[in-house]
């Protein structure tokens, strides 16, 4: 009788292989997307590309990733495998950051930035998916608590190998530093091939003859996901600005201001790297909302601090808030999706509807932010980023919790695929269950 003991051990090995690659993969695609981050602004400005050019470049990707959102989530839905998805994605990076290290013309750039700008949009819904797959409703938290310690590892990492090829190479060797890089990111993705395959139940349902699309679209009324996605635009629109307004408070400053904004980039991300997992396992226990709230309420304290301060050295210890508000943040986007659509089939495109509302926060608020500060003065900008910061927790004050409960048709390991539980996921279960 040892064949069914065989055939769990093997299961659980295949599962430990499918959540390391995740995290892997998430390692190395963060790497990847730091080479998209402001070091395009360098390279284009030292290829004697105006201010105004540049800014039209990076709209243009803006725009891109902000109207792919929805269709890009609907195609990652209806593409079982998600691996697939996820390959593709990195491939479309690496020919993006051949385009801008090439031939860094306006016709590549711009293509470059809309590639990109479509890219994101499924990849970020194809890592969510994996790891819906991998680790089930249950696990989710746990599993994007993980995602994002080593999305911000990456960050970091990322961060420092490109500064230093950019400052010792050239800003031109970036970019083929950021296209070497997705090689291990898809090495990181062929322990997932089996693993990341959508069962029947997390796929869209098939329309039955005379049956009209828009019923299977029903989940994007959720009062529950509207609710969200207006908490996401209010404080995406109130948090984006902020460190532009920063950035200019310590140029004001006169000493060393590069090293002080890189200050206020890296610290937060230690900041997400060293609480997501704490992140995930508690909104498994209390709730997301609670959660929720506290990750909000970081933002309408840092808007104080920094309205009331020009202090560089309290200013920098101020973005530890934004690491805890962006570990929360990161974390309850795809969780709470998962939770409202993760059973309807439509699970990504709910995803792109909520990044839809994000991108809408994103694209709004610096523009809005820098003429409040032209017009009226920094601190009454910080001022008013208060108040829309403030609306976005009372927002997230009204919204009903969306935590599953366990029921009695629900697996042990909470996986919608079958997987094990992740580590710390068994402590979650019900004593009866592990007892069973």
């Amino acid at each position: 009788m040892p064949a069914p003991a065989d055939n769990a051990g093997s299961a659980n090995n295949t599962s430990a292989r499918a959540s390391r690659g995740l995290d892997w993969f998430n390692l190395f695609v963060a790497n990847i997307q730091t080479g998209f981050g402001p070091f395009i602004a360098v390279y284009l400005s030292s290829q004697s590309w105006t201010q105004t050019s540049i800014g039209l470049a990076l709209s243009i990707g803006t725009v891109s990733a902000m109207v792919s959102q929805v269709p890009a989530g609907a195609l990652v839905d209806l593409i079982p495998n998600k691996t697939r998805v996820a390959a593709f994605s990195v491939v479309v990076f690496t020919i993006s950051a051949l385009m801008f290290a090439i031939h860094p013309i306006p016709l590549f750039v711009y293509l470059a930035e809309i590639l990109h700008g479509i890219s994101s949009c499924t990849l970020g819904p194809a890592i969510a998916a994996m790891s819906l797959v991998i680790a089930g409703r249950f696990g989710m938290g746990l599993r994007l608590g993980r995602n994002a310690r080593y999305a911000a590892i990456g960050n970091g990492v990322g961060a420092a190998l490109m500064g230093a090829c950019g400052q010792y190479v050239s800003e031109r060797a970036v970019f083929f530093l950021t296209a070497a890089l997705t090689l291990p990111a898809l090495v990181a993705l062929l322990p997932l091939r089996r693993s990341a395959v959508a069962p029947e139940e997390l796929r869209p349902p098939h329309l039955k003859a005379g049956e009209s699309p828009v019923k299977y679209l029903s989940v994007l009324a959720d009062r529950r996901l509207l609710i969200f996605s207006a908490c996401a635009l209010l404080f995406t629109f109130a948090n984006a600005p902020m460190l532009m307004l920063v950035s200019g408070t310590l140029t004001a400053q006169g000493s060393n201001p590069s090293l002080l904004i890189a200050a206020c980039i890296v610290l937060p991300q230690v900041i997400v790297a060293l609480a997501s997992p704490a992140v995930g396992r508690f909104a498994e226990r209390y709730g997301r909302r609670i959660v929720l709230m506290i990750g909000f309420s970081m933002l309408p304290l840092r808007c104080v601090v920094f309205a009331v301060t020009q202090n560089p050295s309290v200013l920098i210890a101020a973005q530890i808030l934004d690491g805890f508000a962006g570990a929360c943040f990161g974390i309850m986007v795809p969780l709470i999706v998962s939770d409202v659509a993760g059973r309807s089939g439509h699970f990504n495109l709910s995803l792109g509807a909520v990044g839809f509302g994000i991108g809408i926060g994103a694209t709004l608020s610096t523009s809005s932010a820098g003429w409040m500060a032209d017009h009226f003065g920094t601190k009454p900008a910080f001022f008013g980023l208060l108040a829309i910061s403030s609306l976005a927790v009372l927002t997230a004050f009204v919204m009903p919790e969306t935590r599953p409960r366990r029921d009695a048709d629900d697996d042990a390991g909470g996986g919608a695929g079958g997987a094990a539980p992740e580590d710390g996921e068994r402590d979650l279960e019900p004593p009866a269950r592990r007892r069973a």
